[in-house]
């Protein structure tokens, strides 16, 4: 079996320590090893541990270097793994040395318990629905997320106006900072902070939030996955924000976008004993009330 892993950096001690301790555990299971070509540099101080790597640009339909991901870090590194194994349906599993790390399923704590228990199959495939971005004007290299679409004005300049329509149909114009399209598996981040709705995931939705909008009466909506969601922006600055999960660009203001589904998943790897309401209640403090 090739196991790939990827961190952001490997610039914090703790996050060297997660990935050496990962990576000693798989090559002791017999395990392959392979990382991403643009961690080449980091990997080279980890010589002293004896752990070499197959290096790989990213995975595809049609090319599947490894059998599986595992992403070291935080939610990011979660994000930036669906540009790693793109549509090729490999598995990714999250292991969590960050803060919160909602969408990560290990902690350091249990890695080698969590390593056999994959080879042992012990585990379930979460297929999480991803959204795909598509321009006038090209705006990203790799178009698709797991989390969310944002368009939003930049830096300290006045809100701008987003006309939003839905298969070609008006829904609405928002006067506002910006806005959101989220997948279920991202209504538990930025959607969230700025109101929008938990969206369970499997439910075939995309929730369409607005960022500090100047309408009292305007609130997040919740629309089937299988329409388009497009938009034309208007304002007073000469470029606007968008941004794919982790990834930002500027746009023009002439651009058109338009934000769909994208015709394969991310399979997220859910080890034995996990679920969606056990890690909202104790990431999110879901439900926490002191009569309970």
């Amino acid at each position: 079996m090739k196991l790939a892993l990827y961190a952001k950096s490997l610039n914090e001690p703790h996050h060297l320590e997660a990935f050496v301790q990962v990576a000693s555990a798989a090559r002791d299971l017999g395990l392959t090893l392979c990382a991403p070509a643009a961690m080449e540099s980091s990997l080279a101080a980890l010589n002293r541990y004896d752990l070499k790597f197959e290096l790989f640009s990213h995975a595809s339909r049609d090319h599947k270097p490894f059998d599986m991901l595992l992403g070291i870090g935080g939610d990011g590194t979660i994000l930036d793994a669906v540009n790693l194994v793109r549509d090729s349906e490999i598995p990714v599993l999250g292991i969590n040395t960050g803060r919160l790390g909602f969408l990560a399923a290990l902690g350091p704590d249990s890695i080698s318990t969590g390593l056999k228990e994959l080879l042992q199959g012990r585990y379930t495939l979460d297929e999480r629905v991803l959204l795909e971005c598509e321009s006038s004007v090209p705006l990203f290299e790799y178009n698709v997320a797991l989390n969310d679409f944002v368009l939003h004005k930049r830096e300290s300049s006045s809100m701008i106006v987003i006309h939003a329509y839905l298969n070609g149909e008006f829904i609405n114009t928002y006067w506002a900072d910006g806005l959101i399209v989220s997948t279920p598996t991202g209504s538990t981040g930025y959607s969230l902070a700025c109101g929008g709705p938990i969206i369970f995931p499997r439910s075939g939705v995309f929730a369409i939030t607005p960022i500090a909008p100047h309408n009292l009466n305007v609130r997040p909506v919740v629309v089937r996955d299988e329409y388009v969601i497009s938009f034309e922006l208007e304002g007073r600055a000469n470029s606007y924000m968008a941004s794919l999960d982790s990834r930002s660009t500027t746009v023009p203001p002439y651009v058109q976008i338009a934000i769909r589904k994208a015709d394969y998943r991310l399979k997220l790897v859910r080890p034995e004993g996990h679920n969606f309401l056990d890690t909202l209640r104790n990431k999110l403090n879901w439900g926490l009330d002191r009569r309970n």
